[in-house]
């Protein structure tokens, strides 16, 4: 037999060999429990429940002889803190030794007996907590294992804020040493048994251990299983009655043995579901992270090898303790773990994260979602795992700075807006047909934000800016009894049915709608002195000569789609005023270039002083969480309502609410603002600098933090060349910079960064337009 020098004492060391009738009578002399005894199952101790004539009384608990007593100390110091902290959770009470003060400190609650042989035992009693003792795990369905992870979670909230110098043991049972086993595998007689064992170990130390240092370690109980808590006739627990297996490790660990003992003897099919059943009742109160999600299925590998190799391995030394007997009953569980149920479990616990091949996933994609669907962007298409402010990370982890996406306002992966959104959708998710406090505070922020004097005071919640100016159209022809549309030249508002008819970037083959028409957007570059409200007055009076009313004007404050041609501020408020005077409501649409963007205000349309009658919000609102809203005066809303009742699902829902509440906070407390409002110029600057040095660049424009770049093949004729901003597109992309395109002609290079973007990325933007410029030659 090998030897073993990890927690050797203890594992070596004789169980107390202390028959009923002497149990009986230390309970009574030492606790005052009074009763007969009956022997409960252990690997190392000796524990028996005290019985009286009204039903059982305690608990009482015999050391091995090995055990050190700083670790019992440790055992009731824990049960008593947990007590503490949360009083209704299933512990079993400690209980003090005859005579002795619980004030004086916990070694009021252990003493030491000789027992046979004159060894000495440290012997505690506890309270008897109800329930039945090692049930079958397949007895334990999925509501017990929900709840399984319930308590265990509770129980490690307990314990964090433990401490006690004993935790620090090397315990076998703590995966965390997993390696030490290696010298018990030989007493696994079986060949294939021990190869199974040992490669189970060796795939631990290579995947896991490396990574242990990263996850979350406190002192754990470690051993809420099948054979260490008591349970009622449904399966749920009712006691929880030994600390001995106690360390500093992994909180993680805590689960995995948990999940490990429910799984013996279960159904192959059923192992995954109850797992996960168990991983769902822990995070109800306790969030994983994804590193210790994506190590559990193998931790609960290395917990059937400890349960092999330990009973195994003592039941060589002790063949009479029929405890240790059926230790060969996990190996069916961990051949099917490491068959396939470590891999279908952790695509359960982290759905999406699978990484494919680029060629594979780009086919797959082209499969699932047709011709339809708007194609991927460059020709090298990026296959994106992970966003981090202004960064994006490619599956092989290059990183690209994000110079497109205006959703992630904020920055991708912002923590405050994360921690909302997961904070909230824990607590409560449900829709506005119930009181919730978010959607109000919402409503009443929105409200606050809009112009004094605007009237602008009644929200209502939507999920996308389509929906958004979707319903703003709604509300329009309700309120004018107008059935036509005035947009600019090549906007975007949307992809409802309604809103492409008035998105003429969305019209392609199906042609321009008679009820919609369009005029020009003011261009400083090509046509600074075009009257753009005049424009917008012949557009009303084409709708009129078709016998069509205007109901809305929808001006995206951006004119993003146009090509951010940056029309004076006096021009914008004109369109306003024409509409009015044609009996049309003006739509401010805010949903590419609201939310600070500006640099001016939080909305470009007050920035221009634009008299608005509703305003829509989208994509940056929950900085990529799914929510939008418009504002609009209430006597729109309730010409509205007197047509219909309107409800949106899940518009103004907590978790959405919670998203767009917290970047409105980021917002304001990291004055985003101003810093469009600075960086976005400097950022036009380095720009212009680059512009000097090729011809190919007509103009560097732009408001706040959206600039646009026009690219011309000849600056005389200003022709626009959509082929070469293609090509510098792709040939950013390549140098690690992400800009996308726009614009009638798709002419334009769109720059539009979340606005965590700073000074110190201005440079890598300037310094990637000009090397790609100076690669095709222009």
């Amino acid at each position: 037999m090998a030897e073993v020098s990890v927690d050797g004492d203890v594992l070596l060391g004789e169980p107390p060999a202390f028959d009923p009738q002497e149990a009986a009578v230390l309970a009574q002399r030492l606790f005052g429990l009074h009763g007969s005894t009956s022997g409960v199952g252990s690997e190392r101790d000796q524990g028996f429940v005290i019985r009286g004539t009204d039903g059982p009384v305690g608990v009482l608990k015999i050391s091995n002889a090995s055990e050190d007593p700083a670790v019992v100390d440790m055992e009731t110091a824990a049960a008593l803190h947990v007590l503490t902290v949360d009083p209704s959770l299933p512990v079993a009470a400690p209980l003090p030794v005859l005579g002795s003060d619980p004030a004086s400190g916990r070694g009021a609650y252990v003493t030491t007996v000789e027992g046979p042989g004159g060894l000495a035992h440290l012997v505690r009693a506890c309270t008897y907590m109800p329930g039945t003792a090692s049930i079958d795990p397949p007895e334990i369905g999925a509501e017990a294992a929900f709840d399984y992870g319930v308590v265990v979670a509770r129980l490690g909230r307990a314990m964090r804020s433990f401490f006690h110098p004993s935790a620090g043991r090397v315990l076998l049972w703590d995966v965390h040493h997993a390696a030490e086993m290696r010298p018990l595998l030989d007493a696994i007689g079986d060949a294939e048994q021990r190869a199974l064992l040992a490669g189970v170990l060796d795939r631990f130390e290579t995947s896991v251990l490396p990574r242990w240092p990263s996850l979350r370690a406190q002192v754990i109980h470690g051993d809420v299983t099948v054979d260490n808590a008591l349970v009622d006739e449904r399966g749920k627990i009712t006691g929880i009655v030994d600390f001995g297996d106690m360390s500093h490790t992994a909180l993680v660990c805590d689960l995995s043995s948990s999940i490990e003992s429910l799984l013996v003897h279960r159904a192959f099919e059923d192992v995954v579901p109850i797992a996960m059943r168990v991983v769902d009742g822990y995070r109800s109160v306790t969030a994983l992270e994804p590193e210790e999600l994506d190590v559990l299925p193998d931790l609960i590998a290395a917990r059937a090898v400890a349960d092999a190799v330990l009973f195994g391995w003592r039941a060589a030394l002790h063949p009479d303790n029929a405890y240790l007997q059926g230790w060969a009953e996990v190996l069916p569980l961990l051949g099917y773990l490491e068959d396939e149920g470590k891999a279908l479990l952790r695509e359960r616990l982290l759905p999406g994260s699978v990484t494919s091949d680029d060629a594979a996933l780009t086919e797959r994609r082209t499969h699932a979602f047709g011709p339809a669907l708007s194609p991927l962007t460059y020709d090298r298409p990026l296959h994106l795992v992970r966003g981090e402010g202004v960064w994006l990370i490619d599956a092989d982890g290059e990183r690209f700075l994000d110079c497109y996406n205006n959703v992630p306002v904020v920055g991708h992966a912002h923590p405050r807006v994360t921690d909302a959104i997961a904070r909230q959708s824990r607590r409560l998710n449900t829709n506005m047909r119930y009181l919730t406090d978010a959607p109000v505070q919402l409503a009443e922020r929105l409200v606050a934000s809009m112009p004094d004097g605007s009237g602008l005071d009644t929200v209502l919640f939507v999920n996308s800016g389509s929906e958004a100016n979707d319903t703003a159209w709604r509300l329009a022809t309700a309120w004018t009894g107008g059935d036509g549309a005035l947009v600019t030249r090549f906007a975007y508002h949307g992809v409802t049915d309604a809103i492409a008819a008035i998105s003429p970037e969305e019209w392609l083959a199906t042609g321009q709608p008679a009820h919609v028409e369009t005029f020009e957007p003011v261009d400083r570059y090509r046509d600074a002195g075009l009257d753009m409200p005049a424009e917008l007055v012949a557009a009303v009076a084409r709708l009129q000569e078709r016998g069509i009313e205007p109901a809305a004007t929808f001006v995206d404050g951006g004119f993003t789609s146009d090509g951010i041609p940056v029309p004076p501020a006096n021009a914008v408020r004109a369109l306003a005023d024409r509409t009015h005077e044609a009996g049309a409501l003006y739509i401010a649409d805010e949903v590419q270039v609201g939310h600070a963007r500006s640099g001016l205000h939080l909305w470009s349309f007050a920035a221009q002083d634009v008299a608005a009658d509703i305003v829509t919000l989208g994509k940056p609102m929950g900085n990529g969480h799914p929510v939008a809203a418009l504002i609009t005066r209430r006597e729109l809303t309730e010409r509205f309502a007197e047509q219909t009742e309107w409800f949106s699902t899940f518009g103004g829902n907590p978790v959405a609410c919670a998203a767009a509440l917290a970047v409105l906070d980021v917002i304001e407390d990291d004055e985003l603002v101003a810093r469009a409002g600075r960086v976005g110029p400097a950022l036009r600057a380095a720009l212009g600098d680059v512009q000097r040095g090729h011809d190919a660049i007509g103009d560097v424009r732009g408001i706040g933090m959206l600039t646009g770049v026009e690219l011309v093949r000849d600056p005389a004729t200003k022709e626009p060349d959509p082929e070469l901003t293609d090509n510098v597109a792709n040939g950013m992309r390549a140098r690690g910079v992400l800009v996308g395109t726009t614009g009638r002609a798709g002419n334009v290079l769109k720059v539009r960064p979340p606005l965590a973007f700073g000074d110190e990325h201005i440079v890598l933007v300037a310094e990637a337009l000009d090397a790609t410029l100076q690669g095709l030659g222009r």
